[in-house]
């Protein structure tokens, strides 16, 4: 099925949940912040959510900066 991630058109399996996704990405474990159709999905939520063909994913991933912060 077709969905949008990050703004780019991508092909996934039926039946995908979003944790699933993560780990295909290589995004298990790492700081990050998952919105699918402008609706932030929670992190004890992701292996509930099932991808839907057209879904609008964005995933964002927090990166260490040099002061101890966080860049989005």
């Amino acid at each position: 099925m077709e969905i949008q991630l990050n703004g780019e058109t991508t092909q996934v399996s039926e039946d995908l949940d979003l944790t699933t996704l993560i780990a295909n990405l290589g995004l298990t474990g790492k700081r990050i912040a998952v919105e699918v159709n402008l609706e932030i999905v929670p992190r004890g939520q992701h292996a509930q959510y099932r991808l839907q063909p057209g879904d609008k994913i964005e995933v964002v991933v927090a990166i260490g900066g040099g002061d101890g912060g966080f860049t989005l």
